[in-house]
């Protein structure tokens, strides 16, 4: 008893207990995840609770209550048998709609106000704005930072030239592996603005755990403010994490075993 009151009172500051130990989503999509979240967790209740008063039920009303007096028996009840049957049936198929439906969001690019290819790569990553000429690249020790505008649908383009890596922001609520010589793509919109840590949660070898970046999420004006900016130390070629984005609109998959540089 003890141990749940603290549960509750630890997690329900930050309002975890409400959503069920899931983090607070900071995206459109992510909010829908949620939801359908939810929506699995109270079907598993109301029939975790509809199963466990049935044995219940059982158990006092239908014991054996002499020793040559047994309970009524219903096996080989076929409307029973149907019940039990079609059911579970119904749920399962329910609820896979609702998750079908989910997943399909991330692979909406209907009013996409940016595009951005993503780079794994041992040991990091590079963010190229693909339609605004700007890359920026990481190394292990120097995370890099996506910047992002709040309330803009983002496609992400994915690729990797060496091994499998995977791009993940936890607010975010989703996250897609990036497979070597395969452009995976998905879209999101932030809705808040913040800080917000990235990690790759594919291992990938030695040095995997020093593969993390930031997403920072900040109003449309900051926003064109900071890319110009970037543009232009970009194209001064002064600072190494920024560099001139000149290949394709839209990423072409890579050969593996080409290793992406982190510097030149």
């Amino acid at each position: 008893m003890g141990l749940a009151l603290f549960a509750l009172t630890a997690t329900g500051c930050k309002g975890q207990w409400s959503r069920i130990g899931w983090p607070s989503p900071v995206t459109a999509e992510g909010r829908n995840t949620l939801n359908v979240w939810y929506g699995s967790v109270t079907t598993a209740a109301i029939i975790g609770g509809f199963v466990i008063l049935l044995i219940l039920w059982s158990a006092i009303f239908y014991h054996r209550r002499s020793a040559d007096q047994l309970p009524r028996q219903v096996r080989y009840n076929l409307p029973i048998e149907v019940l039990y049957t079609l059911i579970p049936v119904v749920v399962v198929s329910v609820l896979f709609y609702f998750t079908a439906i989910r997943e399909n969001d991330m692979d909406n690019y209907k009013n996409v106000k940016l595009n951005v290819g993503v780079v794994g790569f041992q040991w990091s990553w590079q963010f190229n704005y693909l339609n605004d000429g700007l890359s920026i690249t990481g190394r292990p020790g120097e995370p890099p930072q996506l910047v992002v505008p709040v309330g803009e649908k983002i496609r992400f383009y994915e690729t990797s030239p060496d091994v499998i890596h995977a791009w993940w922001v936890v607010p975010f609520l989703f996250k897609r592996d990036v497979i070597p010589g395969r452009v995976n793509s998905f879209a999101l919109t932030v809705t808040k603005p913040g800080l917000f840590q990235g990690k790759c949660t594919e291992y990938c070898g030695v040095d995997h755990d020093r593969m993390l970046f930031t997403v920072r999420a900040v109003d449309q004006t900051t926003y064109q403010s900071w890319l110009a900016q970037a543009k232009q130390i970009a194209a001064s070629g002064n600072d190494a994490r920024y560099s001139v984005y000149n290949g394709p609109a839209v990423p072409q998959e890579p050969n593996p075993g080409n290793n992406q540089r982190s510097h030149d």
